[in-house]
Order: structure tokens, then sequence, then C-alpha cells
């Protein structure tokens, strides 16, 4: 009968190259003496770590780059060491990797709890890893408001702005809108809170993402500040957010803030009181001023109008005067002729 012949894969050895070569022809086996490994066909003595030359036939192996390598001498020149035991992982366990980092499955868990971390989230940290919880613990930002950590990557992504319906020019409108993935994070002035930890200090519910105005470190909501610590104006008793007017100690709101008689703005006026109501110019004048004796227009003091009086007559500095030769008389002598004034050369003539 006649045998089944195989072409041996294992390159020759160094005696035999030239011969080969030359031939260019494969070593023929026999089908009694040899074995298949890799898809190819091998002598017996040729399938050989390729590495230290031990035979393979009836033992493990493990292919690299094509080639193949008994166990030892793959755990030597490949395989990882661990990151916790230090020792080498070999192709009888899982190696489990994070950013050029090695484990064993088994010693894959949280350096403080010693809990498994296979298909758990955890979280790297000065060197260690830890499970979330752990990690949370240590090292997590914490709440303001609760105390508690804000879990599960609370990733600020948001800013500080202004609200679109407020002013710019108002201070105290302030926005805070921190968009965030999972938990939101609210900051502001160095703190932080969970959104439902942002609250007004007044009637403590959760501000999120409305309007709120600082006051004594904390926050408090629009409506609240309105109703317990927002200057209100003495006429209307209506809020005063911007352009407001003090007198008297007294706030009123620009356009609140008008003459008693005729009701003109008074917030770029001349204006004076009386009773404690506020006077134009020319009504106050008008209605309480004196009357200066030669021109009968009211005297004021508006500007720093000087007068003079005199038995309850009253005249403009610029007034009076002797009425026939118009001397001024102030700081002079003067004569009275039927309620005249009269300097005394005129007087004597």
């Amino acid at each position: 009968m006649e045998e089944k012949m195989q072409a041996c894969s294992l390159e020759p050895a160094e005696d035999l190259v030239a011969r080969i070569e030359m031939e260019k022809q494969p070593t023929l086996i026999f089908s009694g003496e040899y074995t298949k490994a890799m898809d190819e066909n091998y002598h017996k003595d040729h399938l050989a770590c390729h590495n230290c030359d031990k035979k393979l036939v009836a033992c493990r192996y493990i292919v690299k780059d094509e080639n193949p390598h008994c166990i030892p001498c793959y755990q030597e020149l490949y395989a990882h060491n661990c990151e916790e035991c230090k020792k080498p992982i070999g192709p009888d366990y899982k190696d489990l990797s994070y950013k050029d980092r090695h484990w064993h499955e088994f010693c894959f868990k949280c350096c403080e709890c010693q809990k498994s971390l296979v298909d758990q989230p955890f979280a790297p940290k000065n060197d260690n890893i830890y499970c979330s919880d752990c990690h949370d613990k240590n090292f997590a930002a914490r709440c303001d408001g609760c105390g508690e950590p804000f879990r599960g990557g609370d990733e600020e992504k948001g800013i500080e702005e202004m609200h679109s319906e407020c002013n710019p020019s108002d201070p105290w409108y302030l926005l805070l809108q921190l968009a965030t993935v999972g938990m939101k994070k609210f900051e502001y002035k160095g703190k932080q809170w969970h959104e439902e930890c942002f609250v007004c200090m007044v009637c403590k519910q959760p501000i999120r993402n409305k309007s709120f105005i600082p006051r004594e470190n904390e926050a408090v909501c629009v409506p609240c500040y309105e109703d317990q610590f927002a200057q209100k104006c003495s006429k209307c008793n209506g809020v005063i957010n911007k352009g407001g007017v003090a007198y008297k100690n007294q706030p009123w709101h620009r356009e609140c803030f008008t003459c008693t008689k005729c009701s003109k703005e008074l917030a770029k006026e001349k204006f004076t009181s009386k009773d404690d109501q506020p006077y134009c110019a020319e009504c106050y004048g008008e209605l309480f001023a004196k009357k200066c004796c030669r021109c009968s227009k009211a005297i004021t003091g508006f500007g720093g109008t000087k007068f003079i009086s005199f038995e309850d007559r009253h005249w403009h500095s610029d007034c009076f005067v002797c009425y026939k030769c118009q001397a001024s008389m102030v700081g002079k002598g003067f004569l009275m002729n039927e309620g005249d004034i009269l300097c005394p050369e005129c007087g004597r003539n």
C-alpha cells in the first residue's frame, strides 16, 4: 500500500538550508510522523516553542506573532504583571486593564473596602482605584446644604448669566444656570449645592433656574425678596427695582417723586418742601414765598438769592434801591417815604 506523505512547514536545519534552497522542495513526512497545528503540518520534533525549543506535541501552547510559545515562555515574554499582587497574569486568567495598568480578575477590587470592581463603576485616585461609594465618601465634593456628596460625575458645563428678563444694570438680579450631566450642581460664591438643596432662605423652596437675590451670603427668590426686603415707594408702595430716589430718608420711584401741586417730576429739578410735602420752585413761590415789594415776584431763596426785610416788608437784594436815583441801599442808611425807599440825598431833596 502506498503511504500518504505531507510537507513539513517548519524551516529546515541550517546544514540543510543550502540543499533545500537548491532543490526548492519541501521536506516530505509520512502520515505516521506528523502533527497538525495552526492549520499547518509539522514533524513531531519540529513543533517546538519559538523561544526555548521545547517540544509542544501534547502540550499547551500560545501563538504569538504567528509563532507557538510554551506557557512559561509566553508568561515571561508577554504576560502583564498584576498591579495588585505583582504576579504575571497568565493565560488561565482574565487580564483586566485600565490606562496601561493590568489586574487579575480576582485582584481588581476597591483599595479601601476590597469590594470586587468587575463590571462595577469605579474611580481612580492617587494611583489607587475605588468603588463609587468609597470614592464619594473620601473625595467627592459635598453639598453645602445637606453635606452629602455629589454622585455620578456631576460635571458642570454651564455658566452664570444674567436672567433674560432682568435689567443688566440691576446688581442684585442674577440667575445661576448650571446645566449638569446626571445630578445638577449649583455653584455661587465658592459654595455648591444639589439642585434640591439650593433653596430660598425665606420660603425654603428650590430656586432651580429662577432668578434670585443674594442676601447675607444666602439666596432669596424674587417674590420673597420683594415681599420682605425690597424698598417700597413712599407714594405708591410698589417695589423699587431701579432708578429710585431718596428724600428725607424715604424711597420713591423717580416718576412718583413729583410736585404736590402741579405733579411735575422733581428728580432733576430744584424743589423745596412745605409741611413735609415737596414742591417745585414755581409752585412754592406761588403758594408760600414772600413777595418783593418792588417787583412783586416771589422771594424763594433758590440759587443763593439774597433778600432784605424791614417792618414786614421784603425786597430782593437787587430790588432794594432808592426809588428816585436807583442807588443800591444794601448795607447803607435809607429813608422811608410812604412805603418807598429813599437814599439820604434824595430824601433831603
